[in-house]
Parts: C-alpha cells; sequence; structure tokens
C-alpha cells in the first residue's frame, strides 16, 4: 500500500504492568489505511478497538510499536506537535456525540475551525455546507437537546469534518441508536466520506455496517487480521 494514511505497526500496550491484575491489550497489532479507504475495525466490547482507535488518534500512547500519519511518525515529539498533528489531520466520532450542549449546531461545527484559525463567517459557512450535506441544515440554530439521536451523531460527523482532515476514527459511531436510525445514520456518514476522500478506521460490532465498508479486520487476542 502506497503512502497509506494510517499505519500502525506492532503496536502493545499493556494496562497495570508488572501488577497482580495486570491486563495486555494490544499484542503487536498492525493496520495501514490507505487514502480515501474506509476500514472496518470488528471486535466485541473490551476486545481493546477503543484503545487502539485513541492510539491511532495520538490520545494515548503505545508500551512499543510506531504510529505514523500522512507519513509523520509522531512518538517522541512534543506534546504541542502531537496537538497540531491530530487537530489537522484527524476527526473523532463517538458512541456518544460529545457536542456542547450551549451550543447550537452550527456553533458545535464552527468552533474547532476557529481554534484553528479560521475566520468566524468562513467557519459558519463550512458549517451549513456540512449540515446540508447531511441532510439537515434546517437544524443549524438547534441546541443539541433540541435534536433527534440520530441528528445529533450528524453533526458530530459534521464537527469531525471540520478542518478537512485525512484521516476519520470513529468508535461504535451507530451504537447508541435504534437499527432504522442507525442505517440512515451510517449511510450519511459514508457519503461524508466518499464526497471527501477521506481515510477511515470505523469500529464496529454489526457486520452488516462493517460488510458495507472497503474491507475489514477482526480484533483477536490483541492483534489484527483480516475478515
Amino acid at each position: 500500500m502506497n503512502d497509506p494514511v494510517l499505519r500502525l505497526s506492532g503496536i502493545t500496550k499493556t494496562y497495570n504492568s508488572g501488577q497482580p491484575n495486570e491486563v495486555a491489550v494490544l499484542r503487536g497489532a498492525s493496520l495501514s489505511v490507505g487514502r480515501g479507504e474506509v476500514v472496518g475495525l470488528v471486535a466485541p466490547s473490551g476486545a481493546g478497538k477503543s484503545t487502539l482507535l485513541h492510539i491511532a488518534g495520538l490520545l494515548d500512547t503505545a508500551d512499543a510499536g510506531e504510529v505514523a500519519i500522512a507519513g509523520e511518525t509522531p512518538g517522541g515529539k512534543s506534546d504541542r506537535r502531537r496537538t497540531i498533528l491530530r487537530r489537522q489531520e484527524i476527526g473523532f466520532v463517538y458512541q456518544f456525540h460529545h457536542l456542547l450542549p450551549e451550543f447550537t449546531a452550527l456553533e458545535n461545527i464552527a468552533l474547532p475551525q476557529l481554534a484553528n484559525g479560521i475566520p468566524k463567517a468562513d467557519a459558519e459557512a463550512r458549517a451549513l455546507q456540512l449540515l446540508a450535506s447531511v441532510g439537515i441544515e434546517s437544524r443549524a440554530q438547534h441546541r443539541p437537546a433540541a435534536l433527534s439521536g440520530g441528528e445529533q451523531q450528524r453533526v458530530a460527523f459534521c464537527r469531525a469534518m471540520a478542518n478537512t482532515p485525512r484521516l476519520l476514527l470513529a468508535d461504535e459511531p451507530t451504537g447508541n441508536l435504534d437499527p432504522d436510525t442507525s442505517d440512515t445514520v451510517f449511510g450519511a456518514l459514508m457519503a461524508l466520506v466518499r464526497d471527501t476522500g477521506l481515510s477511515a478506521l470505523i469500529a464496529t460490532h454489526n457486520l452488516e455496517l462493517a460488510a458495507r465498508m472497503d474491507r475489514r479486520v477482526r480484533m483477536e487476542a490483541g492483534k489484527l487480521t483480516p475478515i
């Protein structure tokens, strides 16, 4: 695979190392995600997929192994450089939307852009464009409490895309939704990813959703194997 957007090589992670309750979560996990590729990460709860996503997204560090984002290896670099790389290159979506309740949908999407130095008018224009792309531009001035679960998660998708990252990491992004809403919202996410040429690693235990991705890997015993 040429120039992967995400490369994980031999990632290990152990919690409570050396203690009686030591837990080895990752045991040499390796994976590459190419440009424009959508990879499904299939694993049951507790298998370590969230840990892997946090390490891939530079929110946590591995005990051993290497992470490369768009060709850059952040290991050993300053916290500031890791923060800049994370802010510019990576978008995150979680099972819960984590929208700021006091701000509107539009403001929630504009805020990450403002933090990146984008002028307010430009940030709001992009926020509206993203909301339109997932069919909820009419909800731009609503706060999260006034949105349905599916709408909240679509706003979360748009927020993750706000700074035009190259990599999207999603952890059970439709896990809190009923099956019909899940299908609709996942379709909106995939359309957004395809339209932008984004690379994505999406964790799910839903095999039907995973089947709609370019390829799938399974986490077993702390390692990743193709399905």
